[in-house]
């Protein structure tokens, strides 16, 4: 899935994907996404003046964040939303530079990050006149780094992605059913989104 910083050089990635994956375009975030078996991911909409909607673009991550955290933490992986202030340590920490036009690339606040700030959650928004989307992607398996760089023509990348990412599999040392995170989380959102009405 191509972010907005991507949609320009549409037609060149799209003479390098050849038939390999199918090319959209992401509504929320900007960088480029590769989805697949091994990604769960969850699309929120809440309208504008919902008590999860803070003052700030980042600040409403914080919920969705945290929420992912506790998710993980019911199979065995431990991780957490990262503060804002704690942002500038844990990019110093990866010691590698960030890849911007991949969403897995580098970190932003509230994203959900394990004890090395490896990013597992990735976090985005889309604001419209009726309210926010609100979209997440957790990395639950092995993911085809390797196929995303090719497509989007920096091969030289993978490496970096494969340092500032892990997986939950990797963390928990065992496979994790997609179907059975993406149950788990879907009964804290759903209970989250009860408790905040």
């Amino acid at each position: 899935m191509l972010g907005n910083a991507q949609r320009s050089q549409r037609k060149v990635i799209e003479q390098r994907v050849n038939g390999r994956v199918e090319l959209l375009d992401r509504e929320a975030g900007g960088g480029a996404v590769l989805t697949g078996q091994w990604m769960v991911s969850a699309s929120i909409i809440l309208p504008y003046g919902h008590p999860l909607l803070e003052d700030s673009l980042v600040g409403c991550y914080r919920w969705l964040g945290q929420l992912h955290a506790a998710a993980l933490a019911e199979f065995g992986v431990t991780a957490y939303a990262l503060p804002a202030h704690d942002l500038p340590f844990a990019n110093a920490m990866i010691d590698v530079r960030t890849v911007n036009w991949a969403c897995f690339g580098g970190l932003s606040p509230w994203e959900v990050v394990d004890a090395d700030y490896r990013k597992l959650v990735g976090l985005a928004q889309r604001r419209r006149h009726a309210g926010v989307l609100l979209v997440a992607g957790t990395l639950v398996g092995a993911t085809d780094w390797r196929l995303l760089c090719d497509v989007m023509g920096y091969p030289e990348d993978e490496v970096i992605l494969r340092r500032r990412t892990v997986t939950c599999e990797e963390l928990a040392g065992r496979l994790i059913e997609a179907g059975a995170f993406a149950s788990a989380l879907a009964r804290l959102i759903d209970n989250s989104l009860a408790s905040n009405d």
